[in-house]
């Protein structure tokens, strides 16, 4: 009698991979991803992440503004070619070279660097031991056979295999992180850039300040000088005396005042410059509050507004946490490990690598955490909730960075109004206080009060008038400060690259001896500033 054909005897792996077979269909409707999608995400599981939609402007408010350009932002080096003075080109060279904000940054991508070796390198046998083994023996009874030794030596490993994306997820997560610890190291240096710039515009404005009260100081106390011969010689009363007196005090008082604001000021830049508050007036040398262009080339607002280091931070920082609910949703399959061992092991030391001393073992094992599901999902869950409250983030981020930028233009465009106006006024009440200094000093009638009065306008309004300037200056910084000026920056020493997202067969092993663009900047020093 023929028997009946028997199916072909499979071995462990292909009993193993069966299983396999069946857990992707039979999983469909218990886990969050679908077999189709599953394949078509590159057989990783959860979702695979795209740059949502944002909110951001379709052009300007003053965008019909003639001061207003829609060519592209060229903010790279902003300073220099905004305002063209050395001692800020030479400043900020060297914060950037010194600050200790920029160096923490720094240091926080080397963290995420070697947080992406650490995820790179899980995908791989994840355990490796080589163990070996002596020891001399003892048994019970009588003999010669009652002393022996063991000579062992064995290397094993196990290996679970990613068949549901767990640590390509992971990888992914972790580029991602390293690209948003790069975005902000570019915020940080966004920030000190603008910073160095805006105190040392603070520092000229206040210098120049400083020098318009001394000047005046100087004035009022020559009036003062003539209301007391007046006085003596009998042309004018004490009251005049007096309050000329008050005047030129009043005016003094200024002085100390302002010469606060310029240390505080100067001690600011100490820092940023990562040294100690020290004097740096030969540092700083002469200067002007610095002269800018009425125009400013801005792009479009998704083109600008998005590439800002905070933004793009903002987003990197919501890719890696897509990545994590597919390392969470991959806890609801099975765990497929394969195991090995080989060694040798003899009681001889001269036997160990004879032949039989051999011995070995491989197959696979499949862990499943069937009991478990609840908190498993509950972390799903979790994960896609923090997704959806980082995308809160990087949307809102966006609105900020518009706003601001909104903000600083207005301030920009409307300050070169008040500084029109403020030029104007201070130029009629510097004449107007020539003209009736004048007419005092010659002896003609005049009510003290209108000179009193002439005379402290004329300090408000040129001092008024400085202070505006600066803020045309300030208006510059503001909006680089909003359109993410100054990154990348141009001391890098290449161009800078983030991390693409890995495919299976792509991710190699860690090496310890790659460098990434940021490297360079830490252990090369700052190029010579850009004058030109």
């Amino acid at each position: 009698m023929r028997r009946a054909p028997q199916p072909p005897a499979t071995s462990p792996i292909g009993r193993i991979g069966l299983v396999v077979a069946l857990a992707c269909v039979g999983l469909a409707g218990i886990g969050c991803t679908s077999t189709r999608d599953w394949i078509a995400n590159g057989f990783k599981v959860g979702p695979s992440y795209q740059t949502p939609a944002v909110p951001v402007a379709q052009d300007w408010i003053d965008a019909t503004d003639k001061r207003v350009l829609a060519s592209p932002v060229e903010g790279a080096a902003w300073w220099s070619t905004s305002f063209n003075d050395p001692v800020l080109n030479e400043l900020v060279a060297e914060a950037y070279n010194q600050n200790l904000t920029v160096r923490q940054a720094g240091a926080r991508i080397m963290q995420a660097r070697a947080l992406r070796q650490i995820a790179v390198g899980s995908f791989f046998p994840q355990q490796q031991d080589f163990s070996a083994l002596y020891s001399h023996n003892l048994s019970t009874g009588f003999g010669p056979d009652r002393h022996f030794s063991t000579w062992r030596g064995s290397f094993g490993l196990a290996w679970e295999i990613d068949f549901w994306g767990r640590y390509r997820r992971a990888i992914e997560s972790a580029d991602a992180d390293l690209d948003a610890a790069v975005y902000d190291y570019g915020d940080v240096v966004v920030t000190l850039v603008a910073d160095v710039a805006a105190t040392y515009i603070d520092i000229r404005t206040l210098q120049t300040r400083l020098e318009l009260v001394q000047l005046n100081v100087e004035n009022q106390r020559k009036t003062y000088e003539i209301t007391e011969i007046r006085f003596k010689n009998g042309e004018s009363s004490e009251v005049d005396v007096q309050q000329a007196k008050s005047s030129l005090v009043q005016t003094e008082a200024l002085v100390p005042a302002v010469e606060t604001s310029l240390r505080q000021s100067q001690n600011q830049l100490c820092v940023l410059l990562g040294m100690p508050p020290e004097e740096i007036t030969e540092l700083l040398g002469a200067g002007e509050i610095p002269n800018v262009e009425s125009e400013i080339a801005l792009g479009i607002p998704a083109a600008s507004l998005l590439q800002r280091p905070d933004v793009r931070r903002a987003e990197r920082n919501l890719a890696a946490q897509s990545a994590l609910i597919g390392v969470a949703e991959s806890e609801l399959y099975p765990h497929i490990t394969l195991t090995g061992t080989v060694g040798r092991s003899a009681q001889q030391f001269k036997d160990l690598f004879r032949h039989g001393s051999g011995f070995g073992s491989v197959g696979p094992s499949l862990e499943w955490n069937i009991l478990n599901y609840g908190r498993i999902v509950g972390n799903v869950q979790f994960q896609d909730a923090r997704f959806q409250e980082l995308l809160a983030v990087y949307q809102q981020s966006v609105l900020t960075a518009n706003q601001e930028a909104e903000d600083a233009i207005v301030q920009f465009l409307k300050s070169q109004e008040l500084l029109r106006l403020q030029l104007e006024a201070a130029e009629a009440a510097d004449k107007t206080n020539e003209l009736i200094t004048l007419q005092y000093a010659e002896g003609e009638e005049i009510d003290f009060n209108r000179v009193f009065n002439v005379q402290n306008t004329k300090t408000q309004q040129e001092v008024a008038a400085a202070t505006a300037k600066g803020n045309v200056a300030q208006g510059v910084v503001s909006i680089y400060r909003a359109l993410g000026g100054g990154w990348p920056s141009p001391y890098l020493n290449r161009p800078l690259a983030v991390t693409p997202e890995p495919n299976a067969e792509e991710i190699e092993a860690p090496n310890a001896n790659e460098k990434l663009p940021i490297d360079e900047v830490l252990d090369n020093p700052v190029p010579p500033p850009m004058n030109d």
